[in-house]
């Protein structure tokens, strides 16, 4: 039975009334006013230049990774920066209401933003910056380099692929619409029994974060089992499992988290919403229900989940590292052990987020240890790095400096996570500002290690590289924004400052509040570094045009096709000899060898089902949250019927003859700078072969071997 709501209902509308909307708020309605203006002006530029058609043809119904990938940074960057717009304002409204005599104004009794508005602001910004916005952005990468890396030509589900995509970004919409149409939650990011019940939380803020918080659950499943197919059935002839790129090694144990934890978040917030909507007890403690079940549920996918986003990192760090120290990787079976020792232990450990809860003594040691393990095969990671270094030839660009700074904060994380992982310790910290500065400086070394890939790849997709002294500029900025909020706030947690604190009552905390606001005006710089990178690299793009090899040192399989990318990544799949095929062809003088056969390839043709779907998805959780049931159900039934139709139809895919995939390669070769053109005409050297010329398609499976050339 659906529970009774306090409040307004009607059958057309649901909760959803003109009084929802924030119109005389100071900070929303102004807001309001300046996205509308935004939009609108993109749809006449859009409109002005006629490039609808484009879009809907090349982008939106697209079904090609790279695409993909590049909207899934694209929104993972809007949102970062929507969650540093959150930060940023958590951080001016304590520096403004430090201290008993602190005025306040726009209703708030000190600073700018009342305690409920600030929860608000409090749990909209860990959900963002965690699963919408650093999510997005890895997601999209291994989206990018994954296929590249094994030699595949697309995916091993592209429509899939395609489908996660919009349902992620429905969640993004959903997440945004709260802003200008109801409230959100103010129970903290990953909620608290029973804050979450409707007896406490009688508003739709709840119910916007549970459904959020499913449909990226389920955009993120469906990618994770599509990354899991894609690295095992789609490897080129002789990828082996031991010359994987370590980025792909971090990617398949990430996705295998994924694939494992998110279904327990998906329980846990569907049990929240059966409390909510159908007036169950799983939580409430005075009907039979338990808090710490919701918890234990939580955690039990919020720790294997914060390994879901550092491991790729990791092996962001482990591609940019070798590559700028023109070495091999040091240790890379010991790094591919030590990748999938970290993400076995990541189940063992979500019980230090409650070591205060009273669990016994055995049962924290226990977890103590366990988390203490994680700092093994970490330091495994961090020691190859440093010998990948050692003696190396080390060229410091700006993407070298985003993966030394990511392994600085590692260690800052790291050592501050052993400290948490002391019961004694943990005891006397938690809910302190110390923890929050902690996870900032595991959470910013991902930040590190994406801006560091992203200027890295980024010649491999466009053609041209990014500005490298904007770059570096963008790097020391952001870098002394780092500093700067985060020493303080460890020294703050140390004078038993908690989190959370709309207003920080103790006046001798406003030196280092203060502090943190110059830190974020070194952040607000160095996003203005980043918009003047992207603009200087494009205006300058034909001056610095990148070759399939763009920084001349680099080692796996991925820069030995064109830059920028065609749309079916390699012409002739190619066949793979050493682990560092790309650095192994520069040895033996087959960097720049093309292909002198080439055969008829398959490829998947684009759907508008997807995005489609994806928007449905959006109407059903906007429907949901408002309990409009009647567009919830004819959502949920048009969803199932484009399912099912999409199903029957399938997708025959389309040929490209042979005759013209060699046409389209040979102007690839063209397009590429002089020094990139072949230097040699021969296929084979040395007995190994360079392409094998009886891949007719990117699932071929028969073909012809080369000798084992074991590094």
């Amino acid at each position: 039975m659906l529970v009774n709501l306090p409040g307004p209902w009607n059958p057309w509308l649901g909760r959803l009334a003109l009084s929802e909307i924030p119109y005389t708020n100071p900070i929303l309605a102004p807001l309001f006013v300046v996205v509308v203006v935004l939009v609108l002006l993109m749809v006449a530029g859009i409109t002005y230049y006629g490039k609808w058609g484009y879009l809907w043809k090349e982008w939106l119904t697209t079904v090609d990774h790279k695409k993909l990938g590049i909207m899934y940074i694209i929104l993972g960057l809007v949102m970062l920066f929507r969650g540093f717009i959150d930060g940023l304002m958590m951080r001016t409204q304590q520096a403004m209401a430090v201290g008993p005599h602190a005025s306040g104004m726009m209703g708030a009794v000190h600073g700018y933003l009342t305690p409920f508005h600030f929860g608000q602001i409090y749990s909209a910004h860990g959900m963002i910056m965690i699963l919408l916005a650093a999510t997005p952005l890895l997601v999209g990468i291994m989206n990018i380099v994954i296929p590249l890396q094994i030699g595949a030509r697309d995916m091993a589900y592209p429509y899939l692929n395609a489908l996660g995509l919009w349902i992620t970004a429905a969640a993004v919409v959903l997440v945004m619409a709260s802003l200008f149409v109801g409230d959100f939650a103010h129970n903290g990011w990953f909620g608290y029994a029973p804050i979450f019940e409707l007896a406490y939380s009688p508003g739709v803020g709840v119910d916007y974060w549970i459904w959020t918080f499913q449909l990226v659950a389920l955009g993120t499943t469906l990618g994770s089992i599509n990354f899991i197919a894609t690295i095992v059935k789609m490897r080129a002839p002789g990828m082996k499992w031991l010359r994987l790129p370590m980025f792909t090694w971090a990617s398949l144990s990430a996705n295998i988290i994924a694939l494992t934890s998110f279904p327990c978040l998906q329980v846990a917030i569907g049990l929240v919403a059966a409390d909510r909507y159908l007036g169950t007890h799983f939580f409430t403690a005075g009907f039979g229900g338990n808090l710490m079940l919701y918890t234990n549920l939580f955690w039990l996918w919020g720790h294997p989940e914060v390994y879901f986003v550092i491991l790729p990192a990791f092996g962001m760090i482990s591609e940019i590292i070798p590559t700028f120290s023109e070495k091999p990787l040091f240790g890379y079976v010991t790094m591919v052990l030590a990748t999938f020792a970290i993400a076995g232990v990541s189940w063992l450990v979500w019980l230090h987020h409650f070591f205060t809860m009273g669990m016994g003594p055995y049962v924290s040691t226990e977890f103590s240890v366990a988390t203490m393990l994680v700092g093994i095969p970490t330091g495994v990671k961090v020691f190859n790095w440093a010998f990948t270094m050692y003696r190396g030839r080390l060229t410091y660009t700006a993407a070298m400096y985003w993966a030394l700074g990511a392994l600085f904060l590692l260690l800052v994380g790291g050592l501050t996570g052993m400290m948490l992982s002391i019961p004694a310790i943990n005891y006397m910290v938690h809910n302190s500002v110390f923890v929050v500065a902690h996870f900032h400086m595991m959470l910013l070394c991902i930040v590190y290690a994406i801006f560091g890939s992203v200027i890295y790849w980024f010649p491999k997709v466009f053609g041209y590289t990014l500005n490298e002294a904007w770059g570096k500029t963008m790097f020391w900025l952001f870098s002394a924004g780092t500093a700067l909020v985060f020493i303080p706030m460890f020294m703050e947690g140390f004078m038993g400052m908690t989190r959370r604190l709309d207003w920080p009552f103790d006046p001798h905390w406003a030196p280092y509040l203060d502090i943190q606001m110059l830190g974020i005006l070194a952040y607000v710089l160095s996003i203005l570094a980043f918009v003047v990178m992207l603009y200087v690299s494009i205006r300058d793009r034909a001056q610095h045009r990148a070759a399939a090899d763009a920084w001349g040192t680099s080692r796996s399989l991925e820069w030995l096709t064109a830059s920028p990318v065609p749309f079916y990544n390699f012409a002739v799949v190619p066949q793979v000899n050493a682990r560092d095929e790309a650095a192994w062809r520069r040895e033996h003088g087959l960097s720049a060898q093309r292909a002198s056969h080439y055969d008829a390839i398959h490829m998947p043709n684009n759907t508008g089902n997807a995005i489609i779907i994806g928007g449905l998805t959006f109407v059903l959780g906007f429907a949901l949250t408002w309990r409009i049931w009647w567009l919830s159900l004819i959502s949920l039934l048009a969803i199932i019927a484009m399912m099912i139709s999409h199903s029957a139809k399938g997708d025959p895919g389309h040929v490209i003859p042979a005759e013209e995939m060699e046409r389209m390669d040979r102007e690839a070769e063209r397009a590429m700078p002089r020094a990139d053109l072949p230097r040699h005409s021969g296929g084979v050297l040395g007995g190994a072969i360079a392409y094998d010329s009886g891949a007719a398609g990117a699932g071929s499976r028969n073909l012809r071997g080369a000798p084992d050339h074991r590094p």
